[in-house]
């Protein structure tokens, strides 16, 4: 059975973005990159809301990509290579390739996709990973905290969830970014 991983860049403070939606602040070092490269390998589906996918599929052009570190385009190569679904009701086809749609975030249909799944799924964007959070689907939980308050803004993790996580990793980053990698008590 795949895991469904919860991974996000975030705030000391618990933001993925500020008030303005500004979220520069988050962008990875070329240490912390090649660490979140060799977490996504394992990847093979991305669920997303519309917004993050808007965000997200800038992998998917390699001209935009060509004089960029060699670090980003691994990354845009395993991107490109995972199959993403979108949940948006405003959204009616993909800007990439090996990309569906779907209009509502069915919690039965993503279990029954980590139970036919060979690859680790992933959820990114605080809202649809709240959604997933509050339906008990998300097995991992895959934090960067970048050294910054920002105040206020997108908040990384749903209020009111109560969840009890076991640290399975840690690490520290020459940025200051720390890595935390927690396991829900049910798949430690």
């Amino acid at each position: 059975m795949a895991r469904l991983i919860y991974s996000a860049i975030t705030s000391l403070d618990g933001y993925v973005a500020d008030e303005k939606g500004n979220f520069d602040w988050a962008a990875p070092d070329e240490e912390v990159h090649a660490f979140v490269n060799d977490l996504e390998r394992p990847v093979g589906t991305y669920l997303y809301g519309r917004r993050m996918y808007e965000v997200m599929v800038f992998w998917e052009s390699p001209d935009l990509l060509a004089d960029k570190a060699p670090v980003v385009r691994d990354f845009a190569r395993i991107w490109q290579a995972a199959d993403k679904i979108v949940y948006s009701r405003t959204l009616d086809t993909p800007s990439s390739a090996r990309t569906r749609i779907e209009h509502d975030f069915e919690p039965e249909a993503i279990r029954q996709l980590k139970m036919a799944a060979g690859r680790d799924i992933t959820v990114a964007g605080p809202d649809l990973a709240a959604q997933a959070i509050k339906a008990g689907l998300v097995d991992e939980f895959q934090l960067f905290f970048a050294p910054i308050l920002v105040g206020g803004g997108k908040q990384s993790l749903p209020e009111n969830a109560l969840l009890t996580l076991e640290l399975l990793d840690e690490r520290r980053f020459a940025s200051g970014v720390v890595y935390l990698r927690y396991g829900t008590a049910t798949t430690g």
